[in-house]
């Protein structure tokens, strides 16, 4: 079985060479302001045109994974946008005033469509992570969690997540493992059955957000998850 690896891109240019070097799908930000927020429609549709593969914009319209009545009408008619622009999916991770998953508002985002979505990192900031993953397996049309396993990054939360996709494999086939991933991470990862994996800075010359995606080095990491997913 192949993986799947996830670019993040911020215009057309840096889609472009995400696909050149073998990615599968696109996270389009239109800012990398803590954690990314959502790009303008007209972005997604000039990515759109770029390429052939999936394209996902984040939706998220503020710092922080809360949101509100007032703003939850904004977000469902961006969602609308980005389809009509041509996005695949979407990217979105929400929680309640308690830190939990907010299955009422992921609820209501996906009522209508037959988009297939990513949860955003959010999952990482939750207080009780075992009750996060519960919610978010039942949540319609969820096919990937963007996560760490720590709100600290990868380098602090890969054993508890390799411990979790061992003992669930319905965790592991919706770990889209991310946030200070090092190829390093990624045998033990797949492993323990994660198939998706998320790269941002490690797709650029040096890690700068200043330099497109580079397709060698997006390359390196679509070998390195071919061979290890596969081995």
């Amino acid at each position: 079985m192949s993986g799947i690896l996830d670019v993040v891109a911020l215009h057309e240019h840096d889609a472009r060479r995400a696909e050149e070097g073998g990615a599968d799908r696109l996270t389009v930000l239109g800012s990398l302001d803590d954690g990314g927020m959502s790009p303008e429609p007209s972005v997604v549709e000039t990515v759109r045109r770029a390429v052939g593969i999936e394209v996902r914009p984040m939706v998220r319209l503020r710092p922080g994974y809360g949101t509100d009545g007032g703003e939850f009408v904004r977000l469902r008619g961006l969602i609308e946008s980005y389809v009509d622009a041509g996005a695949d999916g979407v990217v979105f991770g929400f929680l309640n005033g308690y830190d939990e998953v907010d299955a009422e508002v992921c609820g209501a985002l996906t009522e209508h469509g037959l988009w297939r979505w990513t949860f955003h990192q959010a999952v990482d900031q939750t207080l009780d992570t075992d009750k996060a993953w519960r919610v978010l397996q039942r949540l319609p049309r969820l096919d990937s969690v963007l996560t760490a396993g720590s709100a600290r990054g990868m380098d602090h939360g890969l054993d508890e997540l390799v411990a979790r996709c061992r003992a669930d494999a319905g965790v592991a086939g919706l770990v889209m493992a991310g946030g200070g991933l090092a190829a390093e991470h990624v045998p033990w990862l797949a492993r323990a059955g994660v198939r998706a994996f998320h790269i941002s800075e490690q797709a650029r010359p040096l890690g700068q957000f200043k330099a497109y995606v580079d397709a060698p080095l997006v390359r390196t990491w679509r070998e390195l998850v071919d061979r290890e997913v596969g081995a």
